[in-house]
């Protein structure tokens, strides 16, 4: 035990270092569940890593809030579910930038753009938007942009206020961010898959590619960051220019298998670490267990 607390002190005090020269975030996913499963486990290691290393922000890539969503900014699921489990004070200190999954559709989507103005941290200013930062204090930025992706497919159509919800108005709005962004990285997360291995229906993997894949290729986006499968997954299919990350959930895990462009997949809850440089994109996965599973390095 000892040997493993000390590996682990010196892996964060490593990071702390290399932290301080790039723009490094989390990506957490699939919150939720009152604490049990391994969510609090996974906050607690979340927040830890959070306290070790200098972080920008926690990227939310949807269902922050399982399984009904909140019907309002009062409403107690706020609080068993998020405010009482991601207690850490550096998870406090910095903003979390969120979008909603399709749990969020079975209560009131308002009401995640709404908590902004009960919650410091919590920053959730439309169901989708974008957000710049600088790299390395350089000239140099980072365009993260940040999507609804229930709306995008058929199957969720009648759940809430789905169907309400203008996909050809936010392709538009994807195509003009990325078109007229000079960035130098240009980073999209969502909640549902463009590709994964999932027994989920097919028909979520085949619309997002439509609606949402093939303009993030045609407009030049980096990465595709997403939820919703509930494990991790690396993958770049043949021919497409992107490569597309699954972040696991923060509360329990499914099985998974390859499939068409894996690169590589983990069975395990846990987070997503990611590093930017002006010339490197670096992301790991932290397994509900405290270890880093999975590096990868994209460079320009």
């Amino acid at each position: 035990m000892k040997r493993i607390v000390l590996l682990f002190l010196l892996f964060s005090v490593t990071l702390g270092v290399y932290a301080q020269e790039n723009l490094m975030f989390i990506v957490a996913s699939d919150m939720g569940r009152r604490g049990v499963s391994q969510q609090q486990n996974v906050a607690n290691i979340m927040g830890h890593f959070a306290e070790q290393n200098r972080i920008a922000f926690l990227a939310v890539a949807g269902d922050p809030i399982h399984d009904r969503g909140v019907k309002s900014v009062d409403d107690g699921e706020w609080n068993v579910k998020i405010e009482n489990v991601y207690t850490a004070p550096a998870l406090h200190n910095i903003p979390w930038y969120v979008v909603s999954g399709n749990h969020e559709y079975n209560g009131n989507v308002q009401a995640i753009i709404d908590y902004s103005q009960k919650s410091e941290r919590w920053n959730a200013p439309a169901r989708y938007f974008s957000v710049t930062k600088k790299i390395n204090n350089s000239e140099d930025e980072c365009l993260f942009l940040f999507i609804d992706t229930a709306p995008f497919i058929n199957r969720y159509r009648s759940r809430g206020d789905v169907a309400e919800q203008d996909i050809d108005e936010q392709k538009r709005w994807i195509e003009n961010q990325l078109a007229s962004s000079s960035a130098k990285w240009k980073i999209v997360i969502g909640h549902h898959p463009v590709y994964a291995n999932t027994t989920k229906s097919i028909s979520e993997r085949t619309d997002m590619q439509t609606h949402v894949g093939v303009t993030l290729e045609k407009f030049g986006a980096d990465v595709f960051i997403c939820g919703h499968i509930h494990n991790f997954q690396h993958l770049k299919p043949a021919g497409k220019n992107m490569h597309y990350i699954v972040n696991s959930s923060a509360a329990e895990w499914r099985r998974v298998s390859e499939t068409e462009g894996t690169i590589f997949t983990a069975a395990a809850a846990g987070f997503t670490v990611c590093s930017i440089s002006e010339n490197e994109f670096t992301f790991f996965f932290i397994s509900h267990e405290d270890k880093e599973i999975y590096r990868y390095t994209i460079r320009k």
